[in-house]
């Protein structure tokens, strides 16, 4: 399979119920897609504009200052001491690096690649793009013998699911079993909501407890577009196993695949402030706490949500009704139906709307709920 074989981009049918959306006197509520609408810290913008001398090409393994900015962030915030920089290696962007993991890795026709059964979309374009057999499974014990690469997503997108440490280091045990290269989409890990991950680090799949103190074909990605709103900047970056991150090194090298200079700079000074990422997750908190009862009080069921940017919610009918119903109070959301076979009557709210658009979206669904 190739590129031109790839279906159309899903989001493409969701045009309809948008004009739908847009409407309502008071304008539409875009809950779809998970953009980041507050402004980049000015930690950020200052360290992007005084690195705005970018005459030589930059780095692919990224500056000696990235990477150690990285490795520290690790250890500070997501418990995962004695990395060092042969275990990371910047991207650009993390959907960039999940679409062409299998592709970096040389799979092709006859090896699996297993991913959530609620999935963002790209773990199977992934696979599809070289021609490798996508499969939806949770349950490790349903990963097939031989299976090459697994995608786990915690927190998950649309689902909003946290692996706890027992969960991960029975998925770590399950792909060295089955000889796979397990990575881990970790892209919301600052963004926990209900008990215990409001207040404790959401765990990582290099966590010591679930490695064993070695990485080995273990992989974790992560993105500074939620946590930052760096979007735009294309930042990100994955760590794990030095030998898997040498082996993308060189494969990146040869493909041109390398971080802009000024966006390096700006990730390293995102990745030491702590300061912006806590005043982010209050703004998102503030928005979850106004939609989660307006949500419910229009008919919906919330499912998983302890983390992440999305509630994932259903009300027991077809996932396009539920859009269709929405985008007549003015407010749209995704389908399930972009996100596997498995969920069709569920939709996915984002938070990332502005706080004037969330206060309406709620007083809209609260109105529906009378």
């Amino acid at each position: 399979m190739g590129v031109a074989d790839l279906a159309e981009y899903p989001w493409d049918a969701v045009a309809p119920y948008a004009e739908r959306a847009r409407a309502h006197p008071d304008g539409i509520v875009d809950l779809s897609i998970g953009s980041p609408v507050d402004p980049t810290p000015p930690v950020v913008t200052a360290a992007l504009a005084e690195a705005g001398d970018a005459h030589a090409y930059p780095q692919t393994m990224g500056t000696a200052a990235l990477r150690q900015a990285i490795v520290d962030w690790y250890a500070r915030r997501r418990g995962v001491p004695g990395l060092d920089a042969s275990h990371v290696l910047p991207t650009v962007g993390s959907k960039e690096l999940v679409a062409l993991l299998p592709l970096l890795l040389g799979l092709g026709p006859g090896d699996v690649v297993v991913h959530p059964r609620a999935a963002y979309p790209t773990y199977e374009v992934g696979a599809r793009l070289v021609g490798a057999t996508p499969v939806a499974a949770d349950d490790p014990a349903q990963w097939p013998d031989g299976t090459a690469l697994v995608w786990i997503n915690s927190p998950g997108n649309p689902d909003g699911r946290v692996l706890d440490v027992d969960e991960l280091r029975v998925a770590a045990a399950r792909a060295r079993e089955v000889g796979a290269v397990l990575a881990s989409d970790e892209c919301y890990a600052e963004l926990g909501w209900q008990t215990p991950w409001d207040d404790e680090p959401i765990p990582s799949v290099l966590d010591p407890r679930v490695t064993g103190g070695a990485p080995t074909g273990i992989l974790s990605v992560y993105s500074l577009s939620k946590q930052s709103n760096l979007a735009g900047y294309r930042a990100a970056f994955v760590a794990g196993d030095p030998e898997i991150v040498a082996r993308l090194l060189t494969a990146r090298k040869h493909l041109g695949l390398m971080l802009p200079a000024p966006v390096q700079r700006a990730m390293t000074a995102a990745l030491a402030d702590d300061t912006h990422v806590a005043h982010q997750k209050a703004r998102y908190r503030r928005r979850r706490e106004l939609l989660v009862p307006a949500v419910e009080a229009a008919g919906f069921r919330i499912d998983r949500s302890e983390a992440g940017l999305y509630l994932w919610a259903t009300e027991g009918r077809d996932a396009w009704e539920s859009i269709g119903r929405l985008a007549d109070l003015g407010i749209l959301a995704g389908p399930g139906h972009f996100y596997g076979d498995f969920h069709p009557d569920h939709i996915r709210f984002s938070l990332t709307a502005s706080d004037d658009r969330i206060a309406a979206g709620a007083e809209r669904l609260n109105a529906a709920g009378v």
